[in-house]
């Protein structure tokens, strides 16, 4: 990071002390060829230098704003994978591993990496169906990924912990908690059997959808080293040049892609998290195909209605109703003003309105929106952050493609539909049918309750009677921290000792 003068691409100026010494040695250790690069061209080629672990903890942290800030996520959203390719022969092996067949057995034809990212490369190959053969994407997983991820993760927790130790400050953001997050969804991420999962989750979802889709899977050639999907043929989106030379309506794309992103959020509750334009593709007739769903998003339905009152709110100017919707969802504490949380928003909103629509960035709005809601006390949501960072690349894609691209006329009609779908009356109906499910689900389990509390209350007049009694592992732990007390204890009074010792000797 010193080298690739990441470190050094930090504004010093602000920094004072200490820190500001080691801004300045880090300028001076910086390579001269990384001094001219950009600071995102700097942190790529860091991340690229130091592995794919690397990279993927680049594109984590760019899921979570709250921790590195708005401007660094943004930098490391633009972090795509863009690794060394992987021999062939080892790719046979690991597929041939995974499936217990052969190559030649599951492939007419096997081709060379076309594509390679931090966790997997993609190759081209073909599968005889009968007297044809079909095109299909093969995506092997990288030898040796988890084991090196797993030796670079003791490093982050490492560091972690001192963070949570020696920085107080920091302690809020839980890093020690954010590295735990960043391991279960990278094990998931390579298990690409749930890659698999999730292709088929959102396929369905979308059946009906028009102008987006996602890959079809191969289940027979998918295992946990390798997943087999349809082949695209089609221009990737971020080949802007490319696709007007294709006749597309760069609009009208910009448009789709945003609905189809708040459709499969608001709808579905479930979205790619992932959208950079890399992973999109633009068919001959203009449907987005995605690819690449290694990392997804899901939100429950009181999340979606938090999300769509929150916009729709934005829209009609309604900021007390805005304000209601976080009291009532519980992300702001009852201790607060409803009318000053709403007199906050306002201060958010009215700006906004203020301005050109083309000119309104959503991805802005949400940033103020988490950044007021720390001042009353919100509590991160991991999973409204990921919605967040997702919908700042998929506006910058969108923008791309339509500078002029006014995204509260583009989200309005899907907004609203989801509104009146499950706001209205028909909402109230499926919300009694669930209290009804959830009453049904409640009494079901009344006898098992009752026993529970039964016991409970036996317990409780044990404890009562003979007093509370520790288990044998809990008890050596105590007796583990009251000896660690005492051996400090015993260390500070021989320091005190030494000392008066010493002053009587040198008065």
């Amino acid at each position: 990071m010193v080298r690739e003068g990441v470190v050094a691409s930090i504004p010093g100026d602000q920094l004072s002390g200490l820190p500001r010494f080691g801004w300045r040695v880090a300028r001076l250790l910086a390579r001269r060829g990384a001094r001219g690069r950009e600071r995102t061209q700097r942190m790529a080629h860091a991340a690229t230098r130091l592995g794919p672990s690397y990279v993927k903890l680049g594109q984590f942290l760019a899921t979570r704003p709250d921790v590195v800030g708005n401007e660094i996520a943004l930098d490391l959203a633009k972090l795509q994978d863009r690794m060394e390719t992987f021999p062939t022969p080892q790719a046979v092996a690991e597929i041939e591993a995974s499936l217990g067949r052969t190559v030649g057995d599951l492939f007419a034809s096997f081709g060379e990496p076309v594509a390679a990212a931090s966790i997997a490369q993609v190759h081209p190959a073909d599968v005889r169906t009968g007297h044809d053969l079909r095109r299909v994407a093969v995506k092997v997983i990288r030898p040796g990924v988890r084991r090196q991820f797993m030796r670079d993760l003791e490093s982050y927790f490492l560091a972690a912990r001192l963070q949570e130790r020696f920085v107080p400050s920091t302690r809020r953001l839980r890093p020690v908690e954010v590295t735990r997050t960043l391991a279960q969804t990278t094990r998931i991420e390579m298990d690409l059997r749930l890659e698999a999962a999730a292709l088929s989750e959102i396929g369905e979802n979308t059946r009906d959808d028009p102008g987006f889709r996602v890959p079809a899977v191969d289940w027979e050639r998918t295992g946990r080293d390798v997943l087999t999907m349809e082949w695209i043929d089609g221009v990737k989106m971020n080949d802007v040049a490319g696709l007007a030379a294709a006749g597309h309506d760069l609009p009208a794309i910009a448009a789709n892609l945003v609905q189809s992103f708040l459709r499969h959020t608001l709808r579905d509750g479930f979205f790619h998290a992932d959208m950079h334009p890399g992973n999109l593709f633009v068919e001959a007739d203009g449907t987005i195909v995605a690819v690449d769903l290694g990392i997804s998003g899901r939100l429950g339905k009181k999340e979606r209605r938090f999300l769509a009152e929150i916009l729709y709110g934005f829209i009609t100017r309604d900021y007390h109703r805005v304000a209601v919707v976080h009291f009532e969802a519980g992300y702001v504490p009852r201790v607060h003003d409803v009318a000053s949380f709403a007199q906050a928003i306002r201060a958010i909103g009215e700006p906004i309105h203020g301005q050109p629509a083309e000119t309104i960035s959503m991805a802005k709005l949400l940033t103020l929106l988490f950044e007021v809601t720390e001042l009353f006390d919100m509590a991160t949501r991991p999973e409204l952050v990921l919605l967040q960072k997702t919908m700042v690349v998929v506006e910058g894609v969108a923008r791309t493609l339509d500078p002029h691209f006014n995204m509260w006329k583009t989200a309005e009609p899907v907004v609203a539909r989801w509104i009146r779908e499950n706001l209205g009356p028909r909402g109230m109906v499926e919300d009694v049918r669930d209290g009804v499910s959830a009453l049904v689900s409640l009494a079901r389990q009344a006898p098992d309750l009752a026993a529970r509390t039964e016991r409970l209350s036996r317990e409780i007049d044990a404890m009562a009677e003979n007093g509370v009694r520790f288990d044998a592992e809990t008890a050596r732990a105590i007796g583990r921290a009251e000896a660690r007390a005492s051996r400090w204890g015993r260390v500070a009074l021989w320091v005190i000792a030494l000392t008066l010792v010493w002053i009587a000797w040198h008065p």
